[in-house]
């Protein structure tokens, strides 16, 4: 999200990682530590810090612009397969969604696309049709049957702004603030 280092995910990425052991793997193949900055449970964000100084950050867009239709991409690894791209549109705003991993939950008002999300896009972009991030993935619905749900077409993103306010908080001070 800068050019000085900082990255968001999920703070069900990192959750139950050992803070010390975190890498984040770059675009051109590198692999490089990372430092926890901090992380809200709450809102399922959490900001990471690497030490580069060429890195070119993602142009974030305007999510309180995003209307119901718009055409959106998710960009992740889904089950391990590295820059995986699907298209969707916008299927619902500020869709009530609870996020998380064990033991930690997260309420998010999410933005929902019938881009497919899988296990593994945690973290990634949702990005609109000018490639701006409008959303971090971090959820999706599932029939709840077996032990590996996969995509149904319901799928739900962070909105961009609420993320760039927490991570700008998490930034500043460690902590996000809360209504």
């Amino acid at each position: 999200i800068s050019d000085e280092g900082y990255v968001v995910t999920n703070n069900h990425v990192i959750t139950g990682s050992d803070d010390a052991d975190i890498e984040v793997g770059l675009f051109d193949g590198d692999t490089v530590r990372a430092e926890v900055v901090g992380r809200s449970p709450s809102y399922d964000l959490a900001v990471l810090k690497v030490d580069r100084d060429d890195l070119v950050p993602a142009r974030l867009g305007d999510s309180s612009g995003v209307v119901v239709g718009d055409p959106v991409i998710a960009i992740g690894s889904p089950l391990g397969l590295e820059s995986t791209v699907t298209s969707g549109i916008v299927s619902a705003l500020d869709r009530p969604v609870t996020a998380g991993g064990q033991g930690e939950t997260s309420f998010i008002n999410a933005l929902q696309t019938d881009a497919a999300i899988n296990p593994g896009n945690s973290g990634g972009p949702l990005v609109d049709a000018a490639g701006r991030v409008i959303g971090v993935n971090s959820a999706i619905a599932t029939l709840g049957m077996g032990p590996n749900p996969g995509n149904i077409g319901l799928g739900f993103a962070i909105p961009i702004n609420q993320a760039a306010r927490t991570a700008e908080q998490i930034i500043a001070t460690g902590e996000a603030v809360y209504p």
